[in-house]
């Protein structure tokens, strides 16, 4: 390649926003290999996931090592790379220190995280009693159709963290975010179990590609 082609090159000189992402994933490959240039081996990676970097940052590792030009030592440092892009933009959006008042915000925060899942996750966001985001973390990762909330757990981790109340959120891999027969039954019985410990479920959001349920928009019993 000619030198002002080079990504390595053009990142120290103009800076990382100035690379496409092609570029930039040719920088976390390092060269090329077996007659093709990084542009190529990075372009291959792009078209495999559709020109997404979500779909890039879903991609299995064994995936990514299946890819001619990548192997194991590549695939990790691409699997890395996603998850720390990942969690800054989840930092920052935390960590502005604002309340956390409307479902609409529980659901820009959440959804990177469920981008390109084929899998349920369910998650619980921490809050104090200004609503201000203590932490939050993966309770349960379950299958294609259904996650099961393990009430125990959640209830010792909202004790642990001395918080006031908590949010609930799991994903709909399929697409639709109105709850299930099971998460109307699973949610009433963690509000329970908090309730028996004076912490309030604010809210279960049910989190899908381009929407997302409310229990507490909605005003269902479960939920209050």
């Amino acid at each position: 390649m000619f030198p002002d082609e080079r990504p390595r090159e053009k990142l120290r000189i103009r800076g990382a926003r100035a690379l496409s992402n092609a570029e930039l994933l040719a920088v976390l490959l390092g060269s090329g290999v077996g007659g093709k240039n990084v542009m190529e081996v990075a372009q291959e990676l792009i078209a495999m996931s559709e020109g997404r970097l979500t779909l890039l940052a879903a991609t299995p590792i064994r995936r990514l090592m299946a890819q001619k030009g990548v192997g194991e030592v590549r695939a990790l440092v691409i699997s890395a790379a996603m998850e720390l892009g990942r969690r800054s933009f989840e930092e920052n959006a935390i960590l502005e220190k604002k309340a956390l008042t409307s479902p609409k915000q529980v659901y820009g925060i959440m959804l990177p995280q469920f981008k390109g899942l084929d899998h349920e996750e369910c998650w619980v966001i921490y809050l104090n009693r200004m609503n201000f985001v203590l932490g939050k973390e993966m309770i349960h990762s379950g299958s294609l159709e259904m996650v099961l909330l393990d009430t125990g757990r959640i209830l010792k981790k909202a004790i642990e963290k001395q918080c006031s109340h908590i949010i609930l959120v799991h994903n709909h891999p399929s697409g639709d975010s109105k709850p299930s027969e099971s998460d109307i039954r699973q949610t009433e019985r963690l509000k329970r179990a908090l309730r028996a410990v004076e912490i309030t479920l604010m809210d279960h959001i049910i989190v899908a590609e381009d929407s997302f349920f409310s229990f507490a928009d909605e005003k269902r019993e479960v939920v209050g």
